[in-house]
């Protein structure tokens, strides 16, 4: 399954993903020009929280065991077989915000106007994700869930290498500032 990876490092907090995500994927005119004239306003279905050297892009993580999914009361949120993603289907949605009290990374939007909730959807049906392919940091960046597998197995197997290398006696503390 691939995910959007965030590279914290890089994000500036500019915005620029926010601001692409509500044109492209809440605006009918899909121009800014055009979304700013739109009432209701398009609103981002992904949040830049924090400022500075302290920002961060949040987005729907699609859980692999997904408590919003739980939570919802209507079944509107479900995940897809295909992609493995959890989606909304905005027709069910009854906007009692549920899910967003049981997100536990607050993810999930409330759009008041539209009585409904937004997320992430990864933009499924696009090629590439717009806040990915708009960053100019590239902060944001699709990859593989094996790949990040991979690397954590790596580091692993590393730390258990270190710590077999300690002396056998007495307490084991590896360094925690490399």
């Amino acid at each position: 399954m691939k995910i959007i990876g965030i590279r914290k490092d890089r994000c500036t907090g500019c915005k620029t993903c926010e601001l692409s995500c509500a044109v492209e994927r809440c605006s009918e005119a899909k121009t800014l020009l055009g979304a700013v004239q739109e009432t209701p306003l398009p609103q981002s279905r992904v949040r830049v929280e924090g400022g500075g050297g302290d920002a961060f892009p949040l987005q729907c993580r699609h859980c692999l065991q997904a408590p919003c999914i739980d939570a919802c009361l209507s079944g509107a949120l479900r995940r897809d077989g295909e992609s493995g993603l959890v989606l909304i289907k905005e027709d069910l949605c009854i906007g009692c915000w549920t899910c967003i009290a049981f997100c536990p990374f607050g993810a999930i939007y409330p759009s008041p106007e539209r009585k409904i909730v937004l997320k992430c959807d990864r933009c499924l049906y696009m090629e590439k994700p717009v806040c990915v392919d708009v960053c100019p940091t590239g902060a944001l960046e699709v990859v593989d869930l094996a790949e990040i597998e991979d690397l954590i197995a790596e580091k692993r197997r590393v730390t258990a290498q270190a710590a077999a290398a300690a002396p056998q006696e007495g307490l084991v503390l590896l360094d925690l500032e490399r």
